[in-house]
């Protein structure tokens, strides 16, 4: 007897894509499924005729076989490139939902086989100083993880040994779960999605292909790193088992409080006290930086706030290679546990700075008062 068209068993048009053809594969397999009509021979022998126009359909060679040479493209007994496995009694909805619905599942059951779990990914909090940050260092690290099996080399067997086929899955890695009419897969609880079953079991990893320990990793962090960066080291996480990739280890960089500067980007600020004389006089001044120390010139009247800028002596970025400035912000210190004769020799400089000059030496006080007065007069009108 003639096949009918794949696409018109699924009721699509040529040349709909792969996401429809699921949409209408599993409406049609829920109304025809044998568990669903059981007894029903006709229901039975359709849910056989959409299977596997489903099958053929999604498989990009073999609709390219079809939609060139019809069904003696993909018809074994044609000579066609290749058939299809199972029949209607052999299908359940894990079969019908393994690619709608794969990653709810676990995963469909194509391609079967070991599942290998690959390690986890570890963090290594690191603190570094501001000078370590900005001018790199190398350091080495204790990581606590797991590693490959010395002994059984990761295979978690006893050497001379080796794992066989799970008896649970057959080596799918996945058990089904049936409630009703609908089968949900699961990670198969004898060899944890391996696939693989060991009965001779490793004395020293127990059947675990890994062991703890502690490894020593020398890390090398670049210049210009702050608060928040992170460096990678591919293969450093905590090893797969039964042989599978081992994860990666991210090196997390916090960077401590600095006594004296404080940064901001590429930028470094810091306060530097100066003397009542100084500020009033001007002169020159000594600064710190990351590199030793500057001179910098003090201008005459030079009030507390007053911020200055020594360009480049800041922090190189790691990124750019941009390199940031270093801002100088001047505090004005009051003279303290003051002399009599120094208070008197104050309170004499007080009185020659007093009356109608009072404006030019003062200009912020002057210009404060004024400020307050006026929003006194407003608002008394």
């Amino acid at each position: 007897m003639s096949k009918r068209d794949y696409y018109e068993v699924l009721g699509v048009e040529r040349g709909t894509d792969e996401k429809d053809i699921k949409r209408a594969y599993k409406k049609l397999a829920m109304k025809y499924h044998p568990d669903r009509n059981p007894g029903d021979a006709e229901a039975e022998a359709k849910f056989k005729e959409v299977k596997e126009a489903y099958e053929i359909l999604t498989d990009s060679d073999k609709r390219a076989a079809y939609d060139r040479y019809g069904h003696a493209g993909v018809d074994p007994n044609m000579g066609g490139g290749g058939g299809f496995g199972g029949g209607a009694g052999g299908a359940d909805f894990a079969d019908i939902f393994g690619d709608v619905f794969g990653d709810i599942f676990g995963g469909g059951r194509r391609g079967g086989g070991r599942q290998q779990a690959r390690g986890a990914d570890l963090r290594y909090n690191m603190e570094l100083s501001l000078e370590e940050a900005v001018r790199g260092v190398s350091k080495e690290i204790k990581v606590p993880t797991f590693a490959p099996c010395d002994v059984c080399d990761g295979s978690g067997a006893k050497p001379g040994t080796s794992a066989k086929t799970c008896s649970t899955c057959n080596g799918i890695g996945q058990v089904q779960m049936r409630q009703g009419f609908f089968a949900v897969q699961q990670t198969c609880p004898t060899c944890g999605g391996s696939g693989k079953e060991i009965t001779d079991p490793c004395d020293k990893c127990h059947g675990q292909g890994r062991v703890q320990k502690t490894k020593t990793l020398s890390v090398k962090i670049p210049a210009g790193v702050d608060t928040g960066d992170r460096i990678r080291l591919a293969g450093e996480g905590e090893a797969g088992q039964f042989g599978a990739p081992a994860g990666d280890l991210y090196v997390q960089v916090h960077v401590k409080e600095h006594g004296i500067f404080v940064r901001d980007g590429n930028n470094l600020y810091c306060e530097m006290p100066i003397s009542f004389t100084t500020a009033a006089l001007g002169g020159e001044i000594e600064v710190p930086t990351l590199d030793g120390r500057v001179k910098l010139k003090v201008a005459e009247g030079t009030q507390t706030g007053r911020m200055f800028r020594l360009r480049g002596k800041g922090v190189k970025s790691v990124r750019s290679g941009a390199i940031g400035d270093l801002m100088v912000k001047t505090v004005v210190e009051t003279p303290v546990s003051l002399t009599s004769e120094q208070r008197e020799l104050l309170e004499q400089l007080e009185k020659t700075l007093a009356g109608e000059s009072a404006k030019r030496h003062k200009p912020k006080a002057e210009g404060f008062f004024d400020s307050v007065k006026r929003f006194f007069d407003d608002l008394s009108s």
